[in-house]
C-alpha cells in the first residue's frame, strides 16, 4: 500500500511540475503583448475594468451550467452544489489555457474530475464536444447577426465585402461537420468501423514510428468501447431532446461573456459602439485559434477588426489586452483549485 502511495505521489509531483513549466511557457509566449497590456492599461478605465472579475467568474459558471445543467437529469450522476460547479468550470479553464493541446487537455482533465461523480468517460467526451459545438454555432450565429447590422446601416466597407462569404462559409462549414459527427455517432455500425479505422491508425503509426518495436498502442476494444458509450450519450440526447434545452440556453449565456470580455476591455477604453465589431473578429479569430493556440487568434480578431473599418491602435488594444489579462486571471483564479484538485487526497 505504502509502494503505490508513492508511486500516485511521484506522478502527481511530475504533473505539477509539467504543468508549470507549461504555464511558463504559456507566459512567455505572451510576454511582448502582456508587457504591450501595462503599457497601455493608463489608457482604460479602471473601474469599468474589475467588471471583468464578476463577468469572468459567471462566464466560468456558465460554461459548467453547460455541462451540469445536463448531467442534473441523469439519474446515476451524483449532484453537484454550484460551488463545485464553478471550482471544476476554473479548474477546466486553466487546464484549456496552461495546456497547448488544442483542448485535448481539457477533455482528459474533465474526465478524471467526473469520473468520481459518476460520469463515465463517454458522457465526459459527448459534453465536451456538445459544449464547444453549441458555442461555436452560437459565435457564428452571433458573428451573422453582427454582419446584418452593420450592413443594414452601411458600416461595412466595400473593400471588406470578403468577410460576408467568409462567415457563411465557416457556419456552413460548421453545421456540415456537427452533422458528419451526429451521423457517425448515430449509428452502433459507424462507430465500430469508426474504432477499428482509428485503432488500426494509431497502432500502424506507433509501429511505424518505433521500427515495429511496439505493435500497438490502443486496443480495438477499449476504444471501441469508449465509443460505444458516446453513441449512447447521443442517443439518448436524440431521443430526449430536452435534455439539451438548459446546456444550450447556458452555451448561449456563455458565448455572449466571451464577446462581452472584449466589450468590457473597449468600453474602458471609451468605444462601446464596437460591440458589433467584437462579434465579427471574435467568431472569424476563434478559427485560427483552432489552427494554432498562440499568436493567429490575436491576428484574426484583430485583423477582422481593422478590415471592417476600426482604426489599427484600437483593434490590437483591446485584442491584445483582453487575451492578457483573462490569461494571467485564469492562471491566478485556476492555478489554485487545479492544484489542489490533483493532489493526493491521501496524503
Amino acid at each position: 500500500m505504502a509502494k503505490n502511495k508513492r508511486v500516485g505521489f511521484s506522478v502527481r509531483t511530475i504533473l505539477i511540475v509539467l504543468t508549470a513549466i507549461l504555464v511558463g511557457y504559456v507566459v512567455y509566449q505572451n510576454w511582448p503583448d502582456i508587457q504591450e497590456t501595462f503599457k497601455h492599461l493608463h489608457e482604460a478605465n479602471g473601474f469599468v475594468l474589475i467588471l471583468l472579475i464578476p463577468e469572468q467568474l459567471f462566464m466560468y459558471f456558465a460554461c459548467g451550467q453547460i455541462f451540469f445543467s445536463y448531467l442534473k437529469q441523469q439519474r446515476n450522476v451524483t449532484k453537484f452544489s454550484k460551488k463545485e460547479i464553478l471550482k471544476i468550470s476554473t479548474e477546466l479553464n486553466f487546464v484549456n489555457h496552461a495546456v497547448p493541446a488544442g483542448g485535448v487537455g481539457g477533455l482528459a482533465f474533465l474526465t478524471y474530475r467526473m469520473t468520481p461523480y459518476g460520469v463515465s468517460a463517454g458522457q465526459a467526451s459527448f459534453l465536451y464536444i456538445f459544449r464547444y459545438a453549441v458555442t461555436t454555432v452560437i459565435n457564428y450565429a452571433q458573428a451573422l447577426i453582427a454582419i446584418l447590422v452593420l450592413l443594414t446601416l452601411g458600416l461595412i466597407p466595400p473593400e471588406a465585402r470578403w468577410i460576408i462569404p467568409v462567415s457563411l462559409l465557416m457556419n456552413l462549414g460548421v453545421f456540415g461537420f456537427l452533422s458528419l459527427m451526429v451521423y457517425v455517432a448515430s449509428s452502433k455500425k459507424r462507430i465500430e468501423f469508426f474504432s477499428r479505422t482509428i485503432s488500426r491508425f494509431l497502432n500502424g503509426l506507433v509501429r511505424l514510428v518505433t521500427f515495429g518495436r511496439k505493435k500497438y498502442i490502443m486496443r480495438y476494444d477499449k476504444i471501441s468501447a469508449y465509443f460505444a458509450d458516446i453513441h449512447e450519450s447521443v442517443k439518448i440526447a436524440k431521443k430526449d431532446k430536452k435534455l439539451l434545452r438548459k446546456p444550450t440556453l447556458w452555451g448561449l449565456i456563455y458565448s455572449f461573456c466571451e464577446v462581452g470580455t472584449y466589450w468590457i476591455v473597449a468600453i474602458s477604453l471609451g468605444r462601446p459602439e464596437l460591440l458589433a465589431y467584437i462579434m465579427v473578429g471574435e467568431a472569424i479569430g476563434s478559427v485560427f485559434d483552432g489552427i494554432i493556440p498562440y499568436g493567429l487568434y490575436e491576428l484574426g480578431m484583430a485583423g477582422v477588426m481593422i478590415a471592417l473599418g476600426v482604426d489599427f491602435p484600437t483593434a490590437t488594444i483591446i485584442t491584445v489586452m483582453t487575451r492578457v489579462i483573462t490569461l494571467l486571471f485564469t492562471i491566478a483564479s485556476g492555478s489554485i483549485p487545479y492544484y489542489d484538485a490533483i493532489r493526493d487526497k491521501d496524503e
